[in-house]
């Protein structure tokens, strides 16, 4: 969570970090928005009779303000409303707060979230790779409670995506060896039938998990999935990747992983290939320079 140098916000004293203004994502949307945060800020505090009570922080879709309301201390979040304010919003309310942050109020029309009070400082990013490792395998296990059947499957996104998946290595001229794009495909066959209909957050990884007081580590901004709870594993190894010097040191921390979570070694190993191919393509085709060679050291660990 960053705080940042504040704009001057132009609202009493409600000021906007310069680092979030600045995001290139309000080059081309979402200007309006960004003009009328301060206002909506005091709008939803004066709505659920909160007052600010510290600096404006924010991530990268969204700002989070620390809030009090007589002795109790809670966290706004605001973010431009779209569906997928309305699906976070669904997941908390799964969840119920085991293993996520608790969701005391929200509203959907206006992209506000009144959320429990976390650490914002203090995530699983800033502790050793090892450390958070385990912590985010049993974090794995801990959201892994029977998934609502209405849920998006990791089957189906695993069907939709491996139909692209050579399209996009023709037209990039063939990136990296055809036996890796194969070995994509013949996983996709594997993976596209889930070996369970277990809750799985798809967007897990060391900077979505805070500190908390009611649970020493409680995930924020769940992604809710149904079907195979190794689908983010990949993510989980990728945002630490830089802290991994050598293959084996990500074979070790895969492992970590996978016993933590109590999961199979082997379906695990086939999300996480199958899903950092998929992501290697992404990124050569959405010009990325640093995160197809981190996915191409994950693939080529795994397969080597």
């Amino acid at each position: 969570m960053v705080t940042g140098d504040a704009a001057d916000a132009g609202e009493n004293d409600v000021v906007i970090p310069q680092s979030f203004v600045g995001m290139p994502r309000w080059w081309t949307e979402g200007k309006q928005w960004l003009a009328d945060l301060p206002r909506l800020i005091r709008s939803q505090c004066a709505a659920w009779d909160v007052c600010i009570d510290g600096q404006v922080m924010h991530g990268s879709n969204a700002v989070v303000v620390p809030v009090i309301r007589g002795i109790e201390r809670f966290a706004l979040r605001l973010t431009p409303p779209d569906p997928q304010v309305v699906e976070e919003i669904r997941a908390l309310q799964f969840w119920d707060g085991r293993g996520t942050v608790e969701l005391v109020d929200a509203d959907p029309a206006h992209g506000a979230t009144l959320l429990e009070l976390l650490a914002a400082h203090d995530s699983l990013a800033d502790r050793p790779v090892g450390e958070a490792m385990a912590e985010l395998g049993r974090m794995m296990r801990r959201l892994a409670v029977p998934a609502p059947a209405d849920a998006t499957s990791t089957a189906s996104l695993v069907r939709k995506r491996s139909a692209d998946l050579e399209t996009e290595w023709c037209k990039l001229n063939e990136p990296f060896d055809m036996a890796i794009l194969t070995e994509a495909l013949c996983l996709s066959e594997e993976l596209s039938a889930a070996a369970s209909d277990s809750a799985v957050n798809g967007d897990l990884h060391s900077d979505q998990v805070l500190r908390g007081v009611r649970e020493l580590w409680l995930t924020v901004d769940p992604v809710l999935l149904r079907g195979d709870i190794e689908y983010d594993l990949a993510r989980i190894l990728w945002t630490r990747i830089d802290e991994m010097p050598t293959s084996a040191a990500i074979i070790g921390h895969f492992d970590t992983a996978v016993r933590e979570a109590d999961v199979d070694r082997g379906r695990a190993r086939d999300w996480v290939v199958f899903r950092e191919i998929d992501y290697w393509l992404w990124g050569l085709n959405a010009g990325l320079t640093e995160d197809p060679p981190r996915c191409e050291r994950l693939v080529r660990a795994f397969l080597a």
